[in-house]
């Protein structure tokens, strides 16, 4: 199989839904982001709000892009990329940690842990929308703001 390289932008599947794997442990964060997400890109979201349950969807689902929250319970997100870009399965997958934690070092510590990008909360969508593009090419349709 042919490695693909974390730099270049991965093409959503054509005629298919961009699919991203949102996960946090707070459940209103979930449903604001799902909203935002399918109104900006009317994509599918799937969702989880553990480590643990993050790494099954990733694998079972293969997203196109996962937005990560770093303080979850029991396997932080640091673990999660970690664990992650560890796997031949899931290492491409863009990783953009979504989090209130905005000091530099934890910034450089979710790079080293494997997350691609790093987005502060709170943040606002247009600072969202370009991480995700910056990792996704999205046909500009998608991106145009309703």
């Amino acid at each position: 199989m042919a490695e693909q390289s974390m730099d270049i932008p991965r093409f959503p599947t054509p005629g298919a839904p961009v699919r991203i794997l949102v996960v946090d442990d707070d459940q209103d964060n979930l449903l604001l982001v799902n909203y935002q997400l399918l109104q900006l890109l009317d994509c599918t979201v799937i969702s989880a709000q553990d480590g643990q349950a993050a790494i099954s969807m990733a694998q079972t689902y293969l997203p196109d892009l996962i937005l990560l929250d770093i303080m979850l319970p029991t396997m932080d997100g640091l673990e999660v990329a970690s664990a992650l870009k560890q796997n031949p399965q899931t290492q491409a997958i863009p990783i953009i940690a979504v989090t209130a934690m905005a000091r530099s070092l934890d910034q450089e510590l979710a790079t080293a842990a494997g997350c691609d990008d790093y987005v502060c909360k709170p943040y606002e969508i247009e600072t969202l929308s370009a991480a995700i593009t910056r990792h996704l090419t999205l046909p500009s349709s998608l991106l145009q703001p309703s």
